[in-house]
């Protein structure tokens, strides 16, 4: 979020709303290639289009002949993004900032709504009732903001070696939302949890990156070097990826990979007709897998089955048809042993071995994710999952887990203090403030902890505390203090008074800044505020206009003998 500016920083014990100890900023260096020689009297700097500053350099002009011959001054541009990470990232927050004021502002609007309308009624409204539709209205604006625009193309021509496609770019900020938005509010997929995880795994496995290999960065690594290899299903990282992907339920990757195969080639179907027919087959039972899930993506492989029931028949079903492939004769003549002992390695994995499982995924979230597709189909209950958890962060434990993977943990073993300490930790004050929204939605555990007011803090509750920290961070920063207003009267004990020493400590010699007070002094009925900052303005103008009057110089016109009129200021005054 944006740093806090030199003066709230100096003035951090007394004008503080809450003890915030900013980050050290690193100032952005920008080289300014301009070409004049020195001394350059004046630099003036204006906002070009987009993100470009306009710096005017001006030297003194010649007064006589014997100029150096340069010229006068020069016009440069500069890009504010070229090369400045931090500046982008800081437009970026600030983006993300505003943005999220309507939804949040929405959702509080509605949650008084509602409160005032169980207040009148003895039972709970369908308003009360249905309150997650709403917090998933606004968890789905959240969303759209923290995407990226970069978006999904589809080319006209598909090239047949893409395995992976290029699309948005993820941020792990938008993968912790959508991990707290599918435990914690989307109440119609709860029973196919597992299944989501699976979806979010594959969306985000890449920022899981580190100094452990993943899935993803096996597939980029390998994609690299299939177009230089000629007999692919000779290469042992061919079935390792392949494996891999099999392992946390990238089907369609596994099916696109398994008919780059050699035996699909027109000249070699009549020597290696078995062979071909082993891998089709593999392929299939794959594209077929029964999915515990009502709906898949397009493009997405399985069939998908909403009722327990007809899924326990389908996956038992399923897994006749794998064991009956397993010991088939048409092994025997297969004889390029690559082959068969790559898909060998396939049905074992869909037949759920432990050990190959754990040799295919590399992080223990991998290894999480193929217990539910292949060993664990039925497991239910954030229980269950936890308890599955431990087992694998101990079968694949990590020196320095990631910070999504820390979240998950905490989410999955139920407790809140956890959660809320890994989103402040690792995704800020905007991350806390705006998912409390998401962990009281359906639990009312969460809703009792975090409503539950403290005297060590001053009487609030901690949903308080975190709106009053992220408050203070948007009032630290001169572009960001208007919106924090929206947040300080969410706050129902220290809110509006914070928000009136917001208001006073605003500077009233600026107009523009002058009108926008008085705008949120209207908007939140604080009339006794605007009256204070007019008073305030009234005193501070004739102040100024008596210092302007005491210093306004004499000007007192002489002639000379040519008549020439001369201004000189009075010594006395």
């Amino acid at each position: 979020m944006p740093d806090v500016a030199a003066d709230s920083a100096a003035s951090a014990s007394g004008g503080a709303l809450v003890p915030f100890v900013p980050d050290t900023e690193i100032a952005v260096v920008y080289p300014l290639h301009h070409g004049l020689k020195p001394p350059i009297t004046r630099v003036s700097i204006s906002w070009a289009r987009g993100n470009n500053l306009r710096v005017s350099l001006l030297r003194n002009p010649p007064y006589n002949s014997d100029s150096d011959g340069e010229i006068g001054g020069k016009v440069v541009e500069v890009n504010l993004d070229s090369g400045a990470a931090d500046v982008r990232e800081s437009v970026q927050w600030r983006r993300i900032a505003y943005g999220s004021v309507t939804p949040f502002a929405l959702l509080q609007s509605r949650k008084n709504s509602a409160s005032s309308l169980s207040k009148l009624q003895s039972s709970p409204s369908p308003f009360h009732l249905d309150w997650w539709e709403h917090v998933m209205e606004y968890s789905k604006d959240i969303k759209e903001l923290l995407g990226n625009p970069k978006s999904n193309y589809d080319p006209l021509i598909e090239d047949p070696k893409e395995v992976l496609k290029k699309g948005e770019e993820p941020t792990s900020l938008k993968a912790a939302w959508e991990l707290m938005e599918m435990f914690y509010a989307d109440k119609l997929c709860q029973s196919w949890l597992p299944e989501r995880l699976v979806d979010w795994l594959a969306d985000y496995d890449c920022l899981l990156s580190g100094d452990q290999p993943t899935v993803h960065s096996k597939l980029v690594e390998f994609q690299g070097t299939l177009v230089t290899l000629q007999v692919i299903e000779d290469d042992p990282k061919y079935w390792e990826v392949i494996s891999s992907a099999l392992a946390i339920g990238w089907l369609e990757i596994v099916v696109k990979l398994l008919r780059l195969h050699g035996s699909y080639q027109l000249d070699q179907l009549g020597h290696r007709e078995t062979e071909n027919g082993l891998v089709e087959t593999v392929a299939v039972l794959i594209s077929m897998m029964p999915r515990f899930r009502p709906e898949l993506k397009n493009g997405k492989l399985g069939e998908c089955f909403e009722a327990k029931p007809d899924f326990m028949k389908a996956w038992e079903k399923w897994r006749e048809q794998i064991t009956k492939l397993d010991s088939s004769a048409f092994w025997v003549p297969c004889h390029h042993r690559q082959t068969r002992e790559g898909l060998k390695n396939l049905i074992q994995i869909m037949l759920g071995n432990t050990k190959i499982l754990c040799t295919a995924t590399a992080h223990w979230i991998e290894l999480y994710i193929s217990h539910f597709l292949f060993i664990r189909p039925f497991t239910a209950g954030l229980e269950g999952m936890y308890n599955l958890a431990q087992k694998c962060v101990q079968m694949k434990p990590m020196s320095s887990p990631h910070k999504l993977l820390r979240l998950i943990i905490g989410i999955i073993g139920e407790n809140t203090e956890v959660v809320l300490a890994e989103c402040s930790r690792g995704f800020g004050p905007w991350m806390v403030a705006h998912a409390i929204e998401l962990l009281t939605a359906r639990s009312d555990q969460a809703d009792i902890l975090l409503h539950k007011e403290h005297d060590d803090i001053g009487g609030i509750s901690m949903e308080e505390l975190h709106r009053l920290v992220y408050a203070q961070v948007l009032t630290s920063h001169f572009l960001t203090w208007q919106i924090a207003p929206v947040y300080l009267t969410s706050c129902m004990k220290q809110g509006m008074s914070l928000l009136e020493f917001l208001l006073y400590r605003q500077p009233a010699q600026h107009n523009q800044l002058l009108l926008k007070n008085l705008e949120i002094c209207r908007l939140y009925e604080l009339d006794h505020v605007s009256s204070n900052i007019m008073k305030v303005y009234e005193i501070l103008k004739r102040i100024l206009d008596f210092i302007y009057q005491m210093n306004t110089p004499s000007l007192v016109s002489l002639s000379s003998a040519n008549s020439l009129p001369v201004a000189f200021v009075d010594s006395e005054t």
